[in-house]
């Protein structure tokens, strides 16, 4: 069972990796690419799938390519109702049953009434709440679109991964470092930015560095001008990332 409003444990997960599986920027040359995200986090005491990109038949190629076993996927966690990040869902729930989706409590009845019928559990999550050990939901932010986020704890800092960030990146920064309260090691993910101006951009940029930011892996929905920038100000510490972009969180201190 989820644990509504857990604090977030001082445990941290010692060794997790992060697999893009699906994005609309490449990375790999094998995978294919699609406008959607999908991401793997592995290393904790749960195997959790974070969106599952916007077609299930390029996700299970990409995961097949990957060399990640749909039987071992624990968790999906949905970040928001838009088909590029749900698109991939039914194809993987006919490969895996046994699995727990935790998803914001406003989406569409019907939605959740299919995942029922998949035989999958389903977790409604509204306030903050915890996965697993060290894993962490912020809870659905945003007005019109609701959306959650993943905290993960590790020893060198918090990741936050982002799905598209509707509500802002700032806010959903904000809402993970306080309901976290902890330093900040990588924001990833979609930053919905696609269209927003530099100047907007650069503000977003300063006040990352503000609250000591110390790695960026910009994808998905950021678009090349957010991305370009980031890497000017961020440097070594700008992840490129892409679907089959593997992340060892160890190796980045």
């Amino acid at each position: 069972m989820c644990e509504q409003n857990a604090p977030v444990s001082a445990l941290g997960v010692d060794d997790l990796a992060i697999k893009i599986v699906c994005d609309n920027n490449p990375y790999a040359s094998e995978l294919n690419t699609a406008w959607g995200f999908s991401a793997l986090l592995t290393g904790a005491e749960k195997t959790i799938l974070f969106d599952t990109g916007g077609n299930g038949s390029l996700l299970l190629d990409n995961m097949e390519k990957l060399a990640i076993d749909p039987d071992k996927i624990d968790v999906i966690v949905l970040s928001h109702i838009h088909g590029d990040h749900t698109g991939g869902l039914g194809s993987l729930l006919e490969k895996n049953r046994q699995v727990d989706v935790y998803l914001p409590k406003s989406l569409p009845k019907k939605f959740k009434q299919n995942i029922r019928k998949g035989g999958a559990g389903l977790i409604e999550v509204e306030e903050p709440l915890k996965i697993c050990e060290g894993v962490y939901s912020t809870g659905q932010l945003g007005k019109l679109i609701k959306e959650q986020s993943i905290i993960v704890r590790t020893k060198a800092g918090l990741i936050i991964m982002t799905g598209c960030a509707h509500p802002g990146i700032l806010k959903m920064v904000k809402a993970a470092r306080e309901s976290a309260a902890g330093s900040v090691l990588l924001v990833l993910g979609g930053f919905h930015l696609e269209w927003a101006t530099a100047g907007r951009i650069e503000k977003i940029i300063s006040t990352f560095k503000q609250w000591h930011v110390q790695y960026v892996g910009p994808c998905h929905c950021c678009g090349h001008k957010a991305r370009n920038l980031f890497e000017k100000c961020y440097g070594k510490n700008y992840i490129n990332t892409g679907a089959g972009k593997v992340i060892g969180v160890a190796k980045l201190p």
